[in-house]
């Protein structure tokens, strides 16, 4: 790499475009926070709103005849998940204080479920209004982040292995494409669950196809700038996390925000005509042809003469076994055994 550049012009091209496969793994990392925003709520009474239209309430004297009291009553779900067990369309019914009209004292006024489901004070649509995932389905939210992250853990070990042993812009490409499909699927579920099906296909890959991305911007700089690359690849997931909050500011009606920040990845599927792989993956499985393809275009992209010695790749174990990946590369010599037992305890 010092011969024929470390980080010339043509690393900095496939390097723009993997940062901008950085970007857009924002939304799949945080994306609950806007997907499953959940808006203050109360449960829906029918006959509420023709009471409130004929006594000629505003929002503030709606809420405070029908909707209980936060905390009240002993309960610990409050007005959020409780509503007056009263028939709203009952006749004479007062409009000043129609509760003490049934029963004289609103404590003594009986509490049920939300049966009817709820209403949201928000304009937009989000997981939580379309699913109503709150109360006591407020866990459905939960788990379904907990998916993606299952997915993160269960697919750093395979896909990590698979890029490995197949290669790293082949997995690149699959994860690329497995992630864009799952995404646009994301936004069109039917349900709940195959909303969270969805998205644990998404968590199982599109982790991996950013870990892959900085491993191939590792590997095709020098030594001196792997450091600097690794640092501006996490800078453009900064970015994106800007980009996306300005999205999801302009969309607020979650399956749109979804296609969004999903169509995107399907033109990453270009990388197949914009990168090539890693040349020192190609020297480990010993296709070393294909390495100095990849190393005569890195010199002529960056201007640089290869120098003779190094016109023909050869090793003196070129026809001996390719190097297999194994979990056991993690701890097999003392410096790489730091090395993991730091970043396991840094995670």
């Amino acid at each position: 790499m010092k011969e024929i550049g470390e980080f010339g012009r043509f690393q900095k091209q496939p390097f723009f475009v993997l940062c901008l496969l950085s970007a857009t793994f924002t939304p799949i990392y945080v994306g609950v926070v806007f997907f499953g925003f959940t808006p203050e709520h109360r449960c829906f009474s029918p006959g509420v709103a023709e009471l409130s239209q004929r006594c000629g309430w505003s929002l503030a004297e709606q809420l405070n005849h029908t909707v209980p009291e936060w905390g009240g009553h002993g309960t610990t779900f409050g007005s959020r998940c409780r509503r007056y067990n009263v028939d709203w369309n009952a006749t004479g019914l007062s409009c000043t204080d129609p509760l003490g009209s049934l029963a004289g004292n609103r404590s003594s006024v009986p509490l049920s479920p939300c049966r009817d489901g709820w209403l949201y004070d928000y304009p937009g649509t989000s997981l939580v209004t379309e699913f109503n995932l709150v109360c006591e389905d407020s866990w459905k939210l939960d788990l379904f982040q907990s998916c993606v992250n299952a997915g993160f853990f269960i697919g750093s070990m395979v896909i990590g292995y698979m890029a490995d042993r197949f290669g790293r812009k082949l997995c690149l490409l699959i994860t690329v494409l497995i992630n864009s499909v799952s995404g646009v699927l994301v936004a069109f579920a039917p349900s709940y669950t195959w909303a969270v099906v969805f998205r644990l296909v998404q968590g199982l890959v599109s982790k991996e196809g950013w870990l892959t991305g900085y491993v191939l911007t590792a590997e095709f700089v020098g030594l001196s700038f792997r450091k600097t690359v690794g640092v501006i690849y996490q800078l453009a997931f900064t970015v994106g996390l800007l980009i996306f909050t300005a999205v999801a500011y302009v969309l607020q009606h979650w399956r749109w925000l979804q296609l969004a920040v999903t169509l995107p990845n399907f033109f990453f599927l270009l990388y197949y005509w914009c990168l090539s792989e890693s040349p020192r993956w190609l020297i480990t499985q010993k296709q070393n042809d294909k390495a100095m393809e990849v190393i005569k275009r890195i010199a002529k992209g960056n201007k640089k003469q290869l120098p003779l010695s190094f016109q023909y790749l050869k090793s003196e174990d070129d026809d001996g076994e390719k190097l297999k990946p194994s979990f056991l590369d993690l701890v097999r010599t003392p410096q790489i055994r730091k090395h993991t037992c730091i970043l396991m305890y840094s995670w």
